[in-house]
């Protein structure tokens, strides 16, 4: 679908502005490349984005490489697709292929691609000009180890390689504009207790954290005072397994988000935040320690730029899977609620998730009202150990 460069700004800004009146301590966090925290598969979608803790499977590797070596099939392949403003076109989509091994009993690792296609927009300086296409996109190629340290507790680093191409200035002339180029790795844990007896059912504890996406600011331009940072994030959560019987399976989880950039703040004093402030002057790795202690508006503010989220998962017979979930971020940072609904089918080694998610928030989330599709592959060796 073709669309016009004033459609991109109707587009993208209706969905991302809130309506009304905005409070003066309205201070959202905007990094670079935004895509890498939308969820990429439609089971951790249909929890409302959870997935640092949860159950393995193929698409941990956005969520928490270290989860692989407690997966129970010796290999697996996912591949999903995201539509993103379904209301306003139909070629804007998040495309994730996920492969992992198991590679022995204490080690895994995996390979994946994220691909974020923004369509194709036309450009004309006059309506009588030959309009001009471009199809701007962004990628994410990624690579992650794996390693058991103990029976129930494993760690996992990530690689991965960013390009992010948005020359929309390119098309006005401006010889400035390039693709941003970067890299950033992720460390993660996981923990995944046996199955432990309580008096009316069986139980598993897991945990788990990742701090994803360190890696150097990116800059879509030969000048160097306006790069941007990457959107580094801490992602801790749990969940418990409530195992009532070989057939059936309730699974309740919570995660936390926190992201590892710098509050943006008028430091100097002039009624704008510009290249004289402090958010633009820090480098990534002052930016990361840094963002636990740099709202303006002290602690307070700090914990407004907390996420979370509940979720559950019925299981049935592992071939059946329902799914709900809740996530909460703060008014003054962005103001993203949502529920979100899912479900699951298992057939031999191939398996369907679908999810739905509908915003109660002022602002239009804009996955609303869009149905997002999973598939992934288990088959080898069973590696099942619990």
């Amino acid at each position: 679908m073709r669309k016009t460069a004033v459609f991109i700004a109707l587009a993208f800004f209706a969905k991302l502005v809130p309506s009304g009146a905005q409070s003066r301590d309205y201070r959202p966090i905007n990094p670079a490349m935004p895509f890498l925290l939308v969820a990429s598969d439609a089971r951790s979608s249909g929890m409302a984005d959870i997935g640092v803790a949860t159950a393995p499977d193929v698409y941990a590797q956005q969520w928490n490489p270290a989860k692989y070596v407690f997966s129970e099939q010796e290999y697996g392949v996912g591949l999903s697709y995201t539509p993103y403003l379904t209301q306003l076109v139909d070629d804007m989509g998040l495309l994730n292929l996920n492969f992992y091994k198991r590679a022995s009993q204490r080690s895994a690792f995996a390979f994946s691609l994220r691909y974020y296609g923004l369509g194709g927009f036309e450009f004309r300086k006059t309506a009588m000009d030959p309009a001009r296409e471009v199809k701007p996109n962004e990628l994410a190629i990624d690579g992650s180890y794996s390693l058991k340290l103990s029976e129930q507790f494993s760690m996992a680093v990530a690689g991965r390689y960013l390009r992010s191409d948005l020359r929309l200035t390119e098309v006005e002339g401006s010889a400035d504009a390039r693709a941003a180029n970067s890299f950033a790795v992720d460390v993660a844990g996981y923990y995944q207790s046996p199955e432990l007896v309580y008096e009316n059912f069986n139980g598993r504890w897991r945990g788990g954290f990742n701090i994803s996406n360190i890696g150097p600011k990116i800059s879509y331009s030969n000048d160097r005072t306006q790069e941007e940072f990457l959107p580094a994030n801490l992602k801790v959560g749990g969940s418990f397994d409530f195992i009532f019987d070989p057939d059936n399976k309730l699974t309740a989880a919570v995660e936390f988000n926190k992201l590892l950039v710098p509050t943006p703040s008028d430091s100097n004093g002039d009624g704008w935040i510009n290249m004289e402030d402090d958010y633009y002057n820090k480098g990534f790795v002052s930016g990361i320690f840094g963002s636990f202690g740099d709202a303006p508006g002290g602690f307070g503010e700090e914990m407004k730029e907390i996420t979370w989220a509940l979720g559950g998962e019925y299981m049935y017979r592992d071939a059946f899977a329902l799914r709900t979930g809740y996530f909460n971020e703060s008014n003054d940072k962005g103001g993203r609620k949502f529920f979100s609904l899912g479900a699951g089918f298992t057939y031999n080694s191939a398996t369907i998730d679908i999810s739905y998610l509908f915003s109660t928030s002022r602002i239009e989330n804009p996955l609303e009202n869009t149905l997002r599709f999973s598939v992934r592959f288990n088959f080898g060796d069973d590696f099942a150990e619990f």
